[in-house]
């Protein structure tokens, strides 16, 4: 394993994801177990967070009290399925930025095509935490970090639900600097760029569209 890869295996996260993974599962439940993996991994990903201490009044007694240090971060989902980890971040976090960079792969050669980028003006200052259900390739996710270095960002994790041995050797390829944060790696790639075992294509099992 890449020494930049954190695989989340909190029992929750590992029980929820394997009833997502469940063909027979509806996709209203498969969103609403995509929410909650989503903060589970949140609580992950912002573990470091920095500190300070801000003068606060208990009913019983002044204190000094831990809040979050500075600018807060920036959530980018990666469109169209990122969203749904996006509504799980933002349940915990709800006064993160966000933006979004939408990307497809073109079937034929694999390779990811940007066409709609939006992100917080401020990136440069915030931590920045990319989100996409599935790295299978690696090349979407690695093209939309790149992106996002282009527009400033300097701190960059991404979080993602599944991952391919492939997709992680293209990403920490690209971007050794980026740790990632997953529920879990599986075995391989099929020959349509699907994961193995995986869980399908998160983005129709999320919006029904399949």
């Amino acid at each position: 394993m890449y020494p930049t890869v954190h695989v989340v295996g909190h029992p929750l996260v590992q029980h929820k994801l394997t009833l997502m993974r469940r063909k027979e599962t509806p996709t209203a439940e498969f969103r609403r177990l995509l929410r909650e993996i989503s903060m589970l991994l949140a609580y992950e990903v912002t573990h470091d967070l920095p500190l300070t201490t801000e003068r606060i009044e208990t009913p019983i007694a002044p204190m000094d009290a831990p809040v979050l240090a500075g600018k807060k971060l920036c959530v980018i989902s990666i469109l169209r399925a990122g969203n749904g980890i996006l509504d799980g971040f933002l349940d915990l976090i709800p006064s993160a930025r966000v933006g979004h960079i939408g990307l497809y792969r073109d079937p034929a050669t694999l390779v990811p095509v940007e066409y709609y980028m939006k992100v917080p003006h401020d990136i440069a200052e915030r931590l920045t935490v990319a989100v996409d259900p599935m790295l299978a390739t690696g090349h979407s996710a690695a093209a939309a970090c790149q992106r996002l270095k282009d527009a400033g960002a300097r701190q960059v994790r991404l979080v993602c639900l599944l991952a391919a041995p492939e997709g992680l050797k293209q990403f920490t390829e690209s971007h050794p600097d980026v740790p990632i944060f997953t529920a879990a790696v599986d075995e391989r790639l099929n020959d349509h760029a699907y994961i193995v075992p995986g869980l399908g294509d998160a983005g129709d099992r999320l919006y029904g569209t399949k």
